[in-house]
């Protein structure tokens, strides 16, 4: 198995690297790519040094699998010159994620629709992955009628930039802005670019994201996205109503037998979900399960990942593990 990593040198790309040692993915060749001005430097993977090549020698090498984390711009360019050699691209970007001839995987949830046709598939946003992840069951058993979801999102995933101006404004350095305003101390109420609706495209992707996931368009969904000055992942307060009541007990019980979720709902002894634990773990955390009792089969809940793991490299190369053992590459 042939594999490139498209932005092997930026955040996510050092993320995807370690979780393909991690989990011991089948690798035969080993294809860094990055920037031009990276081009020709060395990286280390699993004790090797690999040099860094361009796009274009990339594209030549005709990589088996190519796990893309380089921005949309890139992705469109690049993405279909790798299909046309054969590669089957995992896009990270936002290029392809609603476009209606591509698929748009969680693996938990729908990687079953992937065929060997499949060569350019759409990773979701990091925030929409791990929310889906705890809904689908719930959505499966219920039916969602309504979402409203507030996030409380990591640094990390602006990039290295924010981690730096966080960095410095913690010891009262001047910083090199990645935000608007000063995080540290702070949130801010502005996740990527305010559209004409005064919605930003982060939450825009979440409503977006999520129907075309569990593929139901008839679910309405409202979001507001915060960025606050932590490391760890990303956390999300989400008001569900359904169709039809539930069990609190029942719906405890199927979270906990979902794939990729661990529930943390012992308030009891102040076991809840926060980034600080979530960091470097592949798990969706799941806790403060209780209903709504302002509405009719309506319930809460506080979802916790990692944002750079299963909300960007793991979900990666969980999509690419599924492509392997299905014999879909």
């Amino acid at each position: 198995m042939r594999i490139a990593v498209v932005g092997a040198t930026g955040m996510v790309g050092n993320v995807m690297l370690q979780v393909l040692k991690e989990r011991d993915f089948t690798i035969t060749e080993l294809i860094p790519v990055a920037s031009e001005r990276s081009v020709g430097k060395e990286i280390i993977y699993d004790g090797k040094s690999y040099t860094i090549v361009s796009m274009q020698n990339a594209v030549d090498m005709k990589p088996d699998v190519a796990l893309f984390s380089a921005g949309g711009g890139t992705s469109l360019e690049w993405a279909p010159k790798f299909a046309e050699v054969g590669t089957t691209v995992i896009d990270n970007s936002s290029a392809w994620r609603m476009h209606p001839e591509k698929k748009l995987v969680v693996p938990e949830i729908n990687a079953n629709a992937l065929s060997k046709t499949d060569k350019i598939i759409a990773n979701p946003n990091c925030s929409t992955i791990q929310m889906v992840v705890a809904l689908a069951p719930l959505h499966k058993k219920y039916t969602i009628k309504r979402l409203v979801i507030s996030t409380y999102q990591s640094i990390t995933g602006t990039g290295v930039k924010a981690v730096r101006q966080l960095a410095s404004e913690f010891v009262g350095e001047t910083a090199d802005m990645a935000y608007p305003h000063q995080i540290h101390k702070n949130a801010i109420p502005h996740c990527d670019v305010f559209e004409e609706d005064g919605y930003t495209k982060e939450e825009l992707k979440l409503v977006r994201e999520t129907r075309k996931i569990l593929g139901d368009d008839s679910i309405a969904i409202t979001a507001t996205a915060v960025r606050i000055p932590v490391v760890g992942g990303h956390s999300e307060s989400v008001n569900i109503e359904f169709e039809n009541d539930f069990d609190l007990k029942e719906v405890k019980q199927l979270l906990s037998e979902t794939d990729g979720v661990t529930v943390q709902d012992d308030i009891e002894n102040n076991n809840y979900p926060m980034p600080f634990y979530s960091e470097g773990k592949d798990d969706v955390f799941v806790g403060r399960i209780r209903r709504d009792l302002s509405q009719e089969n309506s319930l809460n809940l506080w979802i916790v990942s990692d944002n750079l793991r299963k909300g960007a490299a793991t979900n990666t190369v969980q999509i690419a593990e599924y492509l392997v053992d299905h014999n879909l590459v």
